[in-house]
């Protein structure tokens, strides 16, 4: 009996552990600078992407990127390839070139392996969108985060509405 009550209590200690070591702390950030002035900001694609998810592990909202900066991508971005059986990524559908979207939110996300900042876009035209909202840190340029500045879009995948 004593050794069932001790395996008992490893297997409790051991999920803790676990799951101490691989959760994330999610907080938004609109509000701190230098993010406040980011939330609304619209941009227009300069790029056809992706709309994927990473089959190893899940993310809050499908994210968005190509293969310059997603190997794992398919190099031609095609309507062909959503739901195509490719061994790391599940694409669940495409972007074109001048579609719009707009910075909903600034989120960081804080786990043992180190802090992200993100954006989380909404899609122009919501109503009509499968996935109208979305991750974009891979068209993200998070350099500037490094000086404690805020990260940016990259301009060959977006450039700001207004300055087409």
């Amino acid at each position: 009996m004593k050794w069932l009550i001790a395996a008992v209590v490893a297997a409790f200690l051991a999920v803790f552990v676990y799951l101490q070591l691989h959760s994330v702390k999610t907080s938004y950030i609109n509000g701190l600078a230098p993010y406040t002035n980011l939330p609304g900001r619209g941009f227009i694609l300069e790029q056809d992407c992706y709309i994927f998810k990473f089959k190893a592990r899940d993310s809050d909202w499908p994210l968005i990127g190509s293969h310059e900066g997603v190997p794992e991508l398919p190099q031609q971005v095609s309507a062909s390839n959503i739901g195509a059986d490719l061994p790391a990524v599940r694409i669940l559908g495409v972007l074109k070139v001048g579609d719009h979207f707009r910075i909903a939110s600034v989120r960081r996300d804080e786990s043992r392996s180190g802090t992200t900042i993100t954006f989380e876009i909404a899609l122009a035209d919501e109503a009509s969108r499968k996935y109208p909202r979305l991750d974009a840190y891979w068209i993200m340029d998070h350099l500037p985060e490094k000086s404690g500045a805020a990260p940016w879009i990259l301009v060959h995948y977006a450039v700001p509405e207004g300055k087409e």
